[in-house]
Order: structure tokens, then C-alpha cells, then sequence
């Protein structure tokens, strides 16, 4: 049999032997050299289990976990499972071990962070475990009884030691999928509005609700003598307290003969929007004076298009302040 160090090493694994199998969940796997093939890259993900009243999952990695540039090794975590099951303003600290069962010996060699004895799980940090639980010539050598037939048993347990909540704070996230809205709002019958100013129909962007305000006599230091434009969440309501949207956007008064379109300069702007905020946009979008040349094109049959393009890049959420579980 090969000879394994026992003690703690480089890569911050301290090693032992049980003869006790893992107390919350055990992962057997029979085709280890296929293993190999699919899940080089992103690892392999066991089924959820429970311990400690909160679910957790095994990543295994069968030749080192490439995102951090490890070779020849076995990578194995534990890590937090569902993106709803720890709140970012919680930390949950966990005493857990991983096994590997040594098939010639009925034993398992149990693995354990050689600096820290309680992890600290919380929002932003999700996982623990090893980059390099063991070289993958010891794992591979059948003289060490851990891959036999082609086929390992890897485990974990699992014990919550401490569960605490933070103090306030906020995090600040991308939008998994930015892209870009355009709305078109024709604006007919422009010398008969008499109201101070008038309202888009209702359009969606980044799954929120947002609605134009067009001021015909201007609004602010564009008060007669612009036209104002203005974005507006059209329901706030439905933003989570506290909770505000980055949000990209931009304006076009449309040249209905030459195409020479009016805009901002630089055309695009960004602000946070959220239910106490208002409206964001240009009290002097464009001169009255220019909007009314006939041969500009803006105002045509007593008519002008605006065009809106809109993206929600992130919000900005407040961490929740649920109470600790008992």
C-alpha cells in the first residue's frame, strides 16, 4: 500500500481513519473513468441532502477543479444547495468532515480543514471544502482500496454549529439577462394638448413595468421653451423595500422626413429608479423652436413618434432581517 501522509500538508487537508461511515450522505460511483470524460470541467453535483436543517449538495471534481488551475488531484466541496436556502444577511457555521471509503480495509480516510475547524457559510460564500483532497495517483493506485471496479465512495457529514445574522446591508446584483427594450409612442393630434404633461401606454423591461412623460410645454428649467422628457416606473410598488434598479436609457424625437433623429448628446444616460424616486430624463430634451420647423420632421400631421430603449442592468436589494432559527 502506498504510503499517505497523515498530517496536515501544503494544500491544507488533514487527514485521519473511521471506521464509522458518513453520518448524512454517501455518494457511490461505479464509472469513475466516465466520470472523467463528462465532468472535467464543471464538476459533478450530487442530489441534495439535509442536515442541520438546511440542504446541501457534494461537488466532485475528477481531476481537479479547473477553475482554480488544479491538476492530478481530486477536488471535493460541500456546498450550501438553492439560492433561496441561506439569505445574504445570515452566516452559518459548520463543523463537517468528507470521506472516502478505502474498499480493502472497510475504513474510510476522513477529511477535514487542517487550519479551521468551523466554517462560516453565508450569502456571498457558498462552499468549503478541498482543492486537493488527494493526489490522483494515490486515489487511482487499487493497492489504497479507494477506486476499485472502476468505482469510489465518497460522503460527508454535515453539523451546524452556530447560526447568526449580520448586520444591515445591501447587495448589489447583474442582471443574468440585460438586454435591450424599445418602445415607440406616437404622440398624435401635439397642437391640441393642453394638459401639462401626458403618459405613455405602460411597456415592460427587465420584468418591471415603466411608462414615458412627455411635459409638450417643457417641466423645470425647460419650462417654455423645451419639450421635457422623462422614465418612470410605472408600478413601484412591485419593487422588493428598499430595493432600487440600474437602469441604462435613452431618448429619440424621430425625423419623420429625413431621418435624422433628435437626440441627447452623449445619448444615453443611467440612474437609479426606485418607488420614491420620481422620474429621471432631460427637462431640455429638444428647443420648441426646433421641434416646430416644419421641415425637421419632428412634427408631422400634428404628429410625433418618441422612441425609448431601456436596460435594467442590476438592482440594488436590501438584506433581508429574518430572525434566527431556533
Amino acid at each position: 500500500m502506498a504510503n499517505l501522509n497523515l498530517e496536515k500538508d501544503v494544500s491544507g487537508v488533514l487527514r485521519s481513519f473511521s471506521d464509522s461511515p458518513p453520518t448524512h450522505y454517501s455518494v457511490e460511483i461505479q464509472f469513475f473513468s466516465l466520470l472523467i470524460e463528462k465532468y472535467s470541467e464543471n464538476g459533478y453535483e450530487s442530489k441534495e441532502f439535509e442536515a442541520g436543517g438546511y440542504k446541501w449538495k457534494l461537488v466532485f471534481h475528477p481531476n481537479g477543479n479547473k477553475k482554480k488551475n488544479v491538476k492530478d488531484h481530486i477536488s471535493l466541496y460541500l456546498i450550501i444547495a438553492g439560492e433561496d436556502s441561506l439569505d445574504s444577511s445570515w452566516e452559518v457555521y459548520v463543523d463537517f468532515r468528507l470521506f472516502l471509503l478505502d474498499q480493502n480495509k472497510g475504513n474510510y480516510l476522513v477529511f477535514e480543514d487542517a487550519f479551521t475547524k468551523k466554517k462560516c457559510f453565508h450569502g456571498a460564500m457558498r462552499s468549503a471544502g478541498f482543492d486537493k483532497l488527494i493526489p490522483l495517483e494515490d486515489f487511482t493506485d487499487v493497492s489504497n482500496g479507494f477506486l476499485v471496479d472502476d468505482t469510489c465512495v465518497f460522503g460527508a457529514e454535515v453539523f451546524v454549529c452556530k447560526e447568526r445574522r449580520t448586520g444591515k446591508g445591501e447587495c448589489l446584483a447583474r442582471m443574468k439577462k440585460a438586454s435591450v427594450c424599445k418602445h415607440v409612442w406616437k404622440v398624435e393630434k401635439f397642437s391640441s394638448l393642453d394638459a401639462e404633461f401626458y403618459d405613455s401606454e405602460p411597456f415592460t423591461a427587465g420584468d418591471y413595468n415603466w411608462k414615458l412623460h412627455l411635459y409638450p410645454n417643457g417641466n423645470g428649467k425647460g419650462k417654455g421653451s423645451h419639450l421635457s422628457l422623462f422614465l418612470e416606473l410605472a408600478s413601484p410598488i412591485t419593487l422588493p423595500p428598499g430595493s432600487e434598479l440600474f437602469v441604462e436609457y435613452r431618448f429619440r424625437i424621430l425625423d419623420q422626413i429625413h431621418h435624422q433623429h433628435h437626440q441627447q448628446h452623449p445619448s444615453s444616460a443611467k440612474d437609479w429608479f426606485h418607488g420614491s424616486t420620481g422620474a429621471w430624463g432631460w427637462p431640455e430634451f429638444i428647443e420648441q423652436e426646433t421641434f416646430r420647423q416644419v421641415d425637421k420632421g419632428f412634427l408631422k400631421n400634428d404628429a410625433c413618434i418618441v422612441e425609448a430603449e431601456v436596460t435594467v442592468h442590476g438592482i440594488s436589494k436590501a438584506l433581508s432581517q429574518t430572525s434566527p432559527q431556533s
